[in-house]
């Protein structure tokens, strides 16, 4: 059968079928604890929580230690039982410190009293005060504040709620194991979506490169007229926001507007069962399953705590093999790379893939050939070249006009270019530029 669900350009990773996936697709998750996590206090999208504890002070597992600021603000919660090493700025991966707060696991843990819910009569106001007291953030890679995205404002409605297991990014497994360990966690936190939010229907989209997670999610869907499971073409970016939305409902999200727009909330499969367990265990956010894959010893799926650092969890998997030369936090098409492996572990943080000389070497762009190769693989029809122009000539505003702040930052223009253009990183720098001139 010719799967048909899929979208108009977009681009085939060597590894994204390839030797790749395989690599810890077959692993189950396992569960590693360190004895020292650096929590970051800006994990999601919005203004940074406000630290609420002091070194010398001993707290909790799940206890606040970082207070919300602003509407999209999210609490922070310790990871581990311990003493407060530290509160102070830390490089990160962010261009500039960051507050984060240092525990030292006593590895007791024990945690604060959780406050479970029943979900069969939690009304949709407890879900959302939940989900948001627990500190959820999209678990895909975007981190924005979930507790927002349930809440559809007055005027807006949807009638789709897709669950994106497509997990396109080359190397990553973290939602494959998640979909094949704890589908039924998925399918609880599905219906708590569809009760918050009064849509009727829900779509979990996986793509057909695993089968195995495509046959879980029907069983544990079994009987639930509300849910289906559709399986995709194989291709990257299948799972970007906009490209998912389009597959599903046949609609395009209209420029500079938003999903809700084109009636579908969209959600990371992990992030369903992170819902799951706010309400119905009272669990806040404060581990996640991470692939550290590829230049380590023992590729693996690894259960960890938020602020572990990279060089805890590459040392889990038996360390680094010889070579290794540059690492990724996320994926290689979108993810960012680490200054060091003193980075930690975010409520985001879905890889940590690490490459060897040959692979990370970077290679010298020359000038643009008009081969269009660029304009055909953008899967939301836009000319990356020509944004590249405009770039160089420091003409934002006709990069803008080309389409700058629709861009998906998927990379697979900069993938495809024969002239090794540095397309989609040239475009989030100018894009991130954009944003501090608002901000001042």
């Amino acid at each position: 059968m010719v799967l048909r669900n899929t979208f108009r350009g977009g681009v085939h990773p060597l590894h994204h079928i390839g030797e790749g996936k395989p690599l810890t697709q077959a692993c189950p998750i396992r569960k590693v604890m360190t004895d020292v996590v650096v929590i970051p206090v800006g994990m999601h999208l919005g203004a940074p929580s406000a630290p609420c504890v002091a070194k010398g002070q001993r707290v909790l597992v799940g206890e606040v230690i970082a207070t919300p600021v602003g509407g999209f603000g999210l609490p922070v919660h310790a990871s581990v039982s311990g003493e407060v090493l530290f509160v102070e700025e830390r490089q990160l991966l962010r261009s500039k410190p960051e507050i984060c707060i240092g525990i030292q696991n006593d590895h007791a843990d024990e945690w604060v009293a959780l406050e479970p819910r029943d979900v069969e009569t939690v009304t949709p106001a407890e879900i959302v005060a939940a989900v948001r007291n627990a500190g959820i953030c999209g678990m895909g890679g975007a981190a924005f504040p979930t507790h927002v995205k349930l809440t559809i404002p007055e005027g807006k409605q949807a009638d789709t709620i897709i669950l994106n297991g497509a997990e396109c990014e080359p190397y990553l497994t973290a939602d494959h194991r998640m979909m094949l360990e704890h589908s039924e966690r998925i399918v609880a936190g599905i219906k708590l979506i569809l009760r918050a939010t009064g849509v009727s229907r829900a779509v979990i989209a996986v793509e057909s490169n695993k089968p195995d997670a495509i046959e879980s999610m029907r069983k544990a869907t079994a009987g639930e007229e509300q849910i289906s499971v559709l399986p995709l073409k194989t291709k990257y970016p299948q799972g970007s926001e906009k490209q998912l939305i389009h597959v599903v409902t046949g609609r395009e999200v209209p420029r500079g507007k938003l999903p809700l727009d084109a009636g579908a909330l969209v959600f990371n499969v992990s992030t369903a069962a992170a819902i799951y367990e706010a309400v119905a265990l009272g669990k806040p956010l404060v581990e996640r399953i991470t692939t550290v894959t590829c230049g380590v010893k023992e590729p693996s799926n690894l259960l960890l705590r938020v602020g572990t650092r990279y060089e805890d969890a590459i040392n889990a998997c038996g360390g680094l093999i010889e070579g290794a030369s540059k690492v990724f936090a996320g994926g290689p098409m979108t993810g960012l790379c680490a200054a060091n492996l003193e980075v930690t572990v975010t409520k985001a943080t879905n890889g940590i893939v690490v490459f060897d000389e040959k692979q990370a070497k970077a290679v010298e762009e020359s000038a643009c050939i008009r081969c269009a190769r660029c304009v055909h693989v953008c899967p939301i029809g836009l000319h990356p070249y020509l944004m590249r122009s405009d770039l160089d000539k420091r003409d934002t505003d006709s990069a803008k006009q080309h389409g700058l702040l629709d861009c998906v930052l998927c990379g697979a223009c900069s993938y495809i270019c024969p002239a090794r253009r540095y397309l989609s990183s040239s475009f989030k720098s100018a894009r991130e530029d954009l944003a501090a001139k608002a901000r001042r």
